[in-house]
């Protein structure tokens, strides 16, 4: 599967930088690892830099974490930035507990949600994109919780059974949630469009990129007198997703599997 957005669509042989999230690295789904392994092996190391706009993993419950297939990623991260390649990431709903020694052993530079870059010419704002799914108000009120830094430190003081106990509980509910809401009101796992206007024209963007909706497309918004652009960027459960941009524009593109 191939989405771009007509003449936005990149050239051949211009240095690129690359846009991921949603991957959900999980144990039980080693041909995601395998895949985002080799992604990071090969077309990351050409790249201008890679950002990661969260839930890069199903679960983090800690920097501490000693699972093994945590361990295999934060090694190709750091061979990565090692090799001089800049990876940034922003946190999403599912690893918002990804700290300093995460970013220490990886080399990769953790960002605030709702970051500002300046890309070819562009006012691009970064996100996970959950904070513009204001239709759900449980959502949102859980996500205030857990991002309270009280409540994440207290967290992180925890043994690391328990908050592995506590994260196999809250994938629990939000499977439940996430099914519940797909039948009866599927509409408010996506984004609120006067949320989504709000955020254009408070931060002055002309481009928002993000994910957590796994709906991957380029959406045209019209904002004042001009029209901006939101790139949704899709998940990895069945394909890779990867936004692509260089000076001659960008493709949004699936990645096979």
């Amino acid at each position: 599967m191939s989405a771009a957005a007509g003449r936005d669509r990149n050239g051949a042989g211009q240095p690129v930088t690359l846009f991921i999230s949603d991957l959900h690295l999980d144990g039980e789904r080693p041909d995601i690892t395998a895949q985002f392994l080799e992604f990071l092996e090969r077309e990351a190391r050409q790249a201008q830099g890679l950002y990661i706009l969260g839930d890069l993993f199903e679960a983090w419950i800690g920097d501490d974490d000693p699972d093994p297939d945590k361990r295999r990623v934060i090694e190709a991260l750091r061979s990565l930035t090692q090799a001089g390649v800049p990876v940034y990431f922003i946190h999403g709903n599912r690893d918002f507990l990804i700290g300093r020694r995460f970013a220490k052993e990886t080399g990769v530079k953790l960002l605030p949600d709702g970051t500002m870059i300046e890309l070819y010419g562009k006012r691009v704002l970064l996100m996970h994109g959950d904070t513009l799914c204001i239709d759900d108000p449980d959502y949102q009120r859980l996500r205030r919780i857990v991002r309270n830094p009280v409540v994440q430190f207290v967290l992180r003081c925890l043994s690391l059974a328990r908050r592995q106990q506590l994260a196999a509980r809250m994938r629990a509910g939000s499977k439940k949630h996430i099914e519940s809401m797909d039948r009866t009101r599927p509409q408010i796992m996506d984004v609120n469009q006067d949320a989504v206007r709000r955020t254009f024209e408070t931060e002055h963007a002309d481009v928002i990129v993000h994910g957590h909706t796994h709906r991957p497309a380029i959406h045209d918004v019209s904002v004042g007198d001009h029209v901006a652009k939101r790139i949704v960027l899709g998940d990895w459960y069945e394909q890779g997703s990867v936004l692509r941009w260089s000076e001659n524009g960008f493709e949004l593109a699936g990645l096979r599997r």
